[in-house]
């Protein structure tokens, strides 16, 4: 039992590294906010690279990567993942200069209960009844702010919809978490590295322009996306899915209060639309609580 609960307490500790790296990311972005985005967008994937490469050569996944580049199909999917998560980073990075916090706050309480629509959709999955509940609330909060607001929040949507189906990609991909962001970025870097041609060809580029500070924080998007994946793999095999459920709404929720911090306008459209988030939230919780009580018992009659 002792060890049992420092594996644990090691997973805690893991997740919450993970969320709160997530959750201070919209501070880096309004950090480098004099960046252009596809700069910004350009450093995370570079900078990645050699981090990454420390990491994988510290837990001895080389072989992991090997196999991958060898195998075509594996590698077409990943390249599919990368595509999806370099939209979905491109529209973060926009949204935050864009002094949008609230709505890619909102993006990612989406995401999970997005998740849910896909099972269905996807694989035939039934929803429990509090899962319906929760996925009718979301829906209603994101029409309230659609409606009320004025304009359909792309934002939102478009950061759930990129980041559901690079979870569902990367599903049928059988790599470590750090290996496929690895082999991610490296599919990712000609892209990089032509923004950086584009951007330097207009005489725009930020890095090396003499500033060390701000060539600091550029170097440093690099740990920011690799670092967070790392504690989040390491969590994933300590900690029980619920546990990671409840977890993952950290993130958006910092993000949510650093919205604030910033002064961003949160209309009365907003309160509604994320007091119906927020509710879906506790449905969601809930139900997966309540599943996780109801597993050990089907388990032990099954077993009987």
């Amino acid at each position: 039992m002792p060890n049992s609960d420092r594996v644990v307490r090691e997973g805690l500790i893991a997740a919450l590294i993970a969320y709160l790296l997530w959750g201070v990311m919209p501070i880096y972005f309004k950090i480098v906010a004099s960046v252009d985005p596809f700069e910004v967008f350009s450093h995370r994937i570079l900078w990645a690279i050699p981090f990454g490469a420390l990491i994988i050569a510290f837990r001895s996944q080389w072989q992991e990567v090997r196999n991958t580049l060898s195998d075509p199909k594996t590698l077409g999917w990943l390249a599919a993942s990368s595509l999806v998560i370099g939209v979905n980073w491109l529209v973060y990075i926009f949204a935050i200069q864009a002094n949008q916090i609230f709505e890619a706050s909102l993006g990612y309480y989406v995401n999970p209960l997005l998740n849910m629509v896909f099972g269905v959709v996807l694989f035939g999955e039934r929803l429990r009844r509090l899962q319906v509940v929760a996925v009718a609330s979301a829906f209603i909060g994101v029409m309230v702010l659609t409606i009320k607001g004025g304009q359909v929040p792309w934002v939102s949507l478009a950061v759930a919809f990129t980041f559901c189906t690079y979870g569902i990609i990367r599903k049928r991909v059988n790599i470590g978490g750090m290996p496929g962001l690895f082999v991610e970025t490296m599919l990712l870097a000609p892209f990089a590295v032509v923004c950086f041609a584009l951007i330097s060809a207009n005489g725009q580029i930020a890095f090396a322009s003499g500033d060390i500070s701000l060539n600091f924080w550029l170097v440093l998007a690099g740990p920011l996306t690799a670092l967070p994946l790392l504690f989040f793999a390491l969590a994933a095999r300590r900690l029980a899915l619920t546990t990671i459920g409840f977890m993952q709404f950290l993130a958006p929720s910092m993000a949510f209060v650093i919205g604030i911090y910033y002064g961003e306008p949160f209309t009365t459209a907003h309160l509604i639309c994320f007091g119906f988030i927020w509710l879906a939230v506790v449905f969601f919780i809930t139900d997966a609580v309540m599943s996780a009580k109801k597993r050990p018992l089907r388990e032990n009659l099954s077993g009987a």
